[in-house]
């Protein structure tokens, strides 16, 4: 019974952190939970909030612009993260250091980051405006966080600097554990360096590269702090992404019960992107002869 015992504090955390919660939210989506009322706890609606989610045009447009959101983060930390690891992997003096450099930006919270993003793409007093005025590239404020397209673009920016650094330091430790035999017998055969990286560099890097679209995936599908922090959402809604408007729904709105379903949904997606990038680091083992 001794390990059981030893165990008992974990599985008690697990219970109250994980399972009670999940089990409570679960339930409260078949119900029409409204903060305001507490009475409606008990009042089953089964899957009532889910059908209204699938007919709600707003949800489906902040759905689409969470996966927009997705896949132009992921691809811009992936081509700026590679290029990072491969100028790094070339560096022989100094590279400890830099690497040490290039880990800082994913150590801020993301409030953190939103809060100084804020402050940089402000109209007025923005860091940003003021340099490009000081400059003479503009005349004019230019509105980062109030226009509709720049302001996505701002919140896109803030994610990219801050976490970059996940695939610099997974694609750099594929750079690292790359054996050096097939290159240099791909350079005794006369291969250019595009060649070199194409084929042999790239594809022994890429399962590297899918465990970090794995990890950021979750994170950006789960994207709230930065966004709530830099645009709240705005302007008009403009940048609202699943998570901001479930908090929304949630807390603002009072509609507890539909909020949880929305992120029960939401929950689904990460798992499909999960699954997706899982199979293609199945696939690129596959191709490199990891797995048969």
């Amino acid at each position: 019974m001794t390990p059981f015992l030893l165990l008992t504090p974990a599985f008690v955390t697990m219970l109250f952190v994980v399972a009670f919660p999940l089990g409570f939210s679960l339930y409260t989506s078949l119900t029409a939970y409204r903060l305001t009322r507490p009475e409606t706890l008990w009042n089953f609606v089964w899957f009532r909030n889910y059908e209204r989610i699938f007919t709600d045009w707003d949800f489906w447009v902040a759905f689409g612009r969470t996966i927009l959101f997705l896949t132009i983060a992921l691809n811009l930390e992936f081509l700026l993260g590679l290029g990072i690891a491969l100028l790094i992997s070339r560096i022989t003096w100094g590279q400890r250091t830099l690497r040490t450099i290039m880990m800082f930006p994913m150590m801020f919270s993301p409030i953190l980051v939103g809060f100084q993003f804020k402050f940089i793409f402000n109209d007025n007093i923005g860091i940003l405006n003021n340099a490009l005025q000081s400059l003479g590239l503009t005349d004019r404020a230019i509105p980062w966080l109030v226009d509709g397209r720049l302001a996505m673009l701002s919140i896109i920016f803030a994610e990219v600097w801050m976490s970059t650094s996940v695939f610099a330091i997974l694609l750099l430790a594929g750079l690292f554990a790359m054996p050096r035999d097939p290159l240099e017998a791909a350079k005794v055969d006369g291969c250019n360096p595009w060649q070199v990286f194409r084929h042999i560099t790239l594809p022994f890097i890429m399962p590297f590269a899918f465990i970090a679209m794995t990890i950021r995936s979750l994170d950006v599908a789960r994207a709230y702090d930065i966004v709530q922090v830099m645009t709240d959402g705005g302007p008009a809604g403009r940048t609202e992404l699943l998570w901001t408007m479930i908090a929304r729904t949630g807390y603002e709105n009072a509609r507890m019960g539909q909020a949880n379903a929305m992120a029960y949904v939401s929950t689904v997606l990460s798992i499909l992107f999960t699954w997706y990038f899982y199979r293609k680091l199945v696939a690129a083992r596959r191709y490199m002869g990891g797995v048969q």
